[in-house]
């Protein structure tokens, strides 16, 4: 089949770019937070059938994955779960590839914080504004217009094209899993994370844990006949103050740029007490506890346990009255990609032929389905997406568009590159 030649690609991308824009707009408009992203998914099945691809929409079942060492059980009901996956069936003599991203969103919080409703989807100086937009709508739009872009061009690929928008990623990966325990393989895959263009291969661990932590209560006229339990867990927060900072000492990763970011401990969230003027008996702290590429999470959690442990037991209070300690809801182990992975080459270089500069390599500090990938289902995998991941989570989320539009080049000339094939009859 004849070749597509690049520039004609990018020229196709710019071509589609209002278009574009205005898919993400849409997209960002329709809510789709955890346990309800029905709407959003059959908004992209859609736009999917509209492109001529193959599309299947399949409910997660609990029961199908809650026996897999990496289910996650985040407590949301999984009556209306729903993947959807788009296939662009190959010629042959090409090599699969999985776009990977997911339709779940964060709650927006306090909605008066922000400037426009988080669902706007507002247009404004270059950028889209609402809750979804950098994680990862953006990214999820740019593998569409990357198949878009060639479809229109004529291009048939040599390996299979598939298309995922996976539910659940946020609080554990569900929808990732589901794929995989389906059967779903390619010979790589790329997750449209919003990595600001950057190629991460490497992702570090985050178990979410439960400190539970005893007090004595009394009335708070009488504070020391009570124990506080702010007060004991004070010195829990203290120790793990100094336990991040000594693993970070003792371990690291090339591709992180700053040693001491790389799997982080963190406190989220706290409750204690009942009462102003009562000494709180019972205190209840949840958090992160980062975990580094290649280390076991079975040692990691043995040795987060023994901390809790030692300091305890070196109060007098905390020895006799021990606090609990559990692991709950997103359990994400690391991942990673090996370094000379051949999809890193191909993504790499159509990254440098779009931005004319090399691109970089990095790993992340959050958890996300790129394990699931490489650690079940023996796949290369790497995050590269549009957008910034400090720009997701937060208030007035928003994504660039001439990112995403950089993103859509780079993921259309990668899938001519990786998949082969050439122009054929439009289909």
């Amino acid at each position: 089949m004849p070749s597509i030649h690049t520039t004609d690609i990018l020229e196709q991308v710019e071509r589609l770019a209002p278009d574009l824009t205005r898919f993400i707009q849409e997209a960002v408009r329709i809510p789709s937070l955890p346990g309800h992203e029905q709407e959003f998914q059959g908004f992209l099945a859609g736009r999917l059938l509209e492109l001529g691809m193959k599309v299947t929409v399949s409910r997660v079942r609990r029961e199908a994955l809650a026996g897999h060492p990496a289910f996650c059980d985040d407590d949301i009901p999984f009556d209306q779960r729903l993947n959807v996956i788009g296939r662009w069936p190959g010629r042959g003599g090409g090599r699969s590839l999985i776009l990977n991203g997911h339709a779940d969103v964060v709650s927006p919080g306090a909605e008066e914080l922000w400037s426009d409703s988080p669902w706007s989807g507002k247009l404004d100086n270059g950028c889209i504004y609402g809750r979804g937009s950098t994680d990862m709508k953006g990214g999820l739009a740019a593998a569409v217009y990357a198949m878009e872009s060639l479809r229109r061009l004529g291009y048939q690929p040599g390996g299979d094209v598939i298309f995922e928008s996976v539910v659940g990623e946020e609080s554990g990966g569900c929808g990732t899993l589901a794929t995989i325990i389906d059967g779903c393989r390619a010979d790589a895959a790329i997750i449209m994370e919003p990595t600001r263009l950057q190629l991460a291969h490497v992702q570090s661990g985050a178990l979410t844990f439960r400190l539970t932590v005893p007090g004595r209560a009394v009335h708070a006229c009488m504070r020391n006949r009570g124990v506080s339990a702010i007060e004991k867990f004070y010195t829990l927060l203290q120790a793990l103050s100094e336990f991040d900072a000594r693993r970070h000492r003792e371990q690291h990763h090339d591709v992180y740029p700053d040693p001491r970011q790389v799997a982080p401990i963190s406190i989220g969230k706290i409750s204690a007490g009942d009462w102003p003027s009562t000494v709180p008996d019972r205190l209840v702290a949840e958090g992160r506890f980062g975990v580094f590429p290649g280390e076991k999470i079975d040692k990691a959690k043995a040795a987060f346990a023994a901390l809790i442990g030692e300091t305890a037991g070196s109060d007098d209070w905390l020895a006799r009255h021990p606090p609990a300690l559990e692991w709950v809801e997103g359990q994400f182990e690391p991942g990673e990609t090996a370094a000379d992975a051949p999809i890193l080459a191909v993504l790499g270089k159509a990254h440098a032929e779009v931005l004319g500069e090399a691109a970089q390599r990095t790993g992340v500090t959050y958890g996300s389905d790129l394990r699931l990938f490489t650690n079940y289902a023996a796949m290369p995998a790497v995050l590269y997406g549009p957008g910034d991941v400090l720009h997701a989570h937060v208030v007035d989320e928003s994504i660039a568009v001439a990112e995403v539009v950089q993103a859509t080049k780079v993921l259309a000339l990668t899938i001519v590159r990786w998949c082969g094939g050439g122009a054929g009859e439009e289909g």
